[in-house]
């Protein structure tokens, strides 16, 4: 059963986003103290007294036309409101009531959805005078808190059960149970303006984030559920990554951090490539960072659909990650129109394929068969006259697949023989295009001692 809804609305830079962290229990909506940080809606899941509810972090309410970019983050804000089940209209309890608040509850009152308010930076009595002004909205008494101390929460809650509250027995069940492995994580990346948000848009078949032609809309990394065929998958869109001697705002930092923990959290990442520009120096590193997280990697070239010289553009950038991603090869590249939503069903295809990839444990045996064979084929040089004795390998995890190899004299290894071992398991073991961890582990010579005393 879906969770009930709680928005949080309110005109700019009250603290929605930092309510928004202390519901959910974690920090992972950008805060800052200019206004205008928040522009997509971002949801989270809270849980208070033992009730699990639904949290939407949206941007701060503004009345400007809506062809404008503030214009187009107030549509999103709408469309929050509507969906939810219950919308928590926050102002500063500090500043008291401003002109822009009676606008946004002049709105609230328009619509169907129940309204309760609160006013936030009501440390001790700081608030209060705040408070009670909020009386003249006429949604009820308002609540007092402090997001940031954390100071009324409990009181929050108690006016937010009377919507979110649930029987526990209508909580869970057998179909509330996700499929074995659980959804895809999908992350998209990119440099700024690369479409990010529109193809995620073309997915849902609806205008769920902000696009534009402006670069660096989106700020925070927003996680949304979807289904493809059936399967559950959570998309990531990310802030767009820049040359890191460019990145000197203190905003854009943060959102740098946040793209950079969503590869970490994801299983795939979709690193997007504008046709228009071809492959930069800058999409090489971004590519890099993925692999060195351990992440499995798709390459998509978007805006396919108005490339010019298409088939040479293709293969250059093909030959270009031969040179710059040496070591992962055969990194799916794919062309995909976020416009028109050709290519994506390919994508997501390749990304469950990679997943599977991604997660696969080798059985023992068939794994030292592979090895035996492997060192028959292609015996480890003998440095100095020296004989390198590999013995047997075992795989230690997945997610990325994860080896480690036990012999003698493997510090003598050279990297080139380690290389050729991780070639040979993609082809021979499918592991496919996929980070893999090798590991050298020594054994210990046990008449090392012995002789020594000798």
């Amino acid at each position: 059963m879906a969770l009930p809804v709680v928005a949080i609305v309110g005109r700019p830079n009250v603290g929605k986003s930092t309510l928004f962290n202390r519901l959910v229990g974690k920090r992972i909506a950008l805060v800052d103290d200019r206004p205008g940080v928040t522009r997509d809606r971002r949801e989270g899941t809270g849980i208070l007294l033992g009730t699990e509810f639904k949290v939407i972090d949206t941007a701060g309410f503004e009345t400007d036309d809506p062809e404008t970019l503030p214009g187009r983050m107030r549509v999103q804000t709408e469309a929050a409101v509507r969906e939810a089940d219950v919308a928590l209209f926050l102002i500063d309890g500090r500043a008291g009531v401003m002109p822009l608040d009676e606008e946004v509850a002049g709105w609230l009152r328009a619509i169907d959805t129940p309204v309760i308010v609160a006013a936030n930076k009501a440390e001790g009595s700081a608030g209060e005078t705040g408070r009670l002004e909020a009386f003249s909205l006429g949604f009820g008494e308002p609540f007092g808190l402090s997001a940031e101390h954390g100071e009324g929460i409990v009181d929050l809650f108690e006016g937010l059960r009377p919507f979110i509250g649930r029987e526990d027995e209508e909580s869970g069940g057998a179909e509330d149970e996700e499929e074995e492995g659980g959804p895809l994580k999908l992350a998209i990346v990119g440099r700024p303006n690369a479409g990010k948000s529109t193809l995620i848009n073309k997915m849902l078949g609806q205008e769920r984030l902000i696009t534009g032609p402006e670069a660096g809309i989106t700020r925070d990394a927003i996680t949304i559920d979807w289904e493809h065929g059936g399967r559950k998958v959570q998309l990531v869109d990310t802030a767009g990554l820049r040359k890191r001697a460019k990145v000197q705002d203190k905003l854009e930092k943060l959102s740098t951090i946040d793209t950079k923990r969503s590869i970490d959290m994801a299983e795939v990442v979709v690193l997007l490539l504008d046709a228009t520009r071809g492959l930069e120096a800058q999409d090489l590193r971004i590519a890099d960072q993925v692999l060195e997280e351990g992440r499995a990697l798709i390459i998509a070239i978007n805006k396919w659909d108005v490339a010019d010289n298409a088939s040479s553009l293709f293969n250059g950038i093909k030959a270009a990650l031969v040179d710059g991603l040496s070591q992962v090869k055969g990194v799916p590249v794919l062309t995909v129109s976020a416009k028109t939503g050709k290519g994506i069903d390919v994508l997501i295809e390749a990304a469950f394929t990679l997943r599977d990839q991604w997660s696969k444990r080798v059985p023992t045996g068939e794994l030292n068969r592979w090895f035996d064979d492997a060192i028959e084929a292609h015996q480890p040089p003998a440095p100095k006259g020296q004989r390198i004795k590999l013995r047997y390998i075992t795989q230690v995890k997945s997610r990325p697949p994860t080896f480690v190899i036990f012999g003698n004299r493997l510090d003598m290894l050279p990297a080139s023989y380690v290389r050729y071992l991780e070639n040979s398991m993609r082809d021979d073991l499918d592991l496919g295009p996929v980070p893999i961890r090798v590991n050298l582990r020594m054994q210990k010579n046990p008449y090392h001692k012995r002789a020594r005393k000798a």
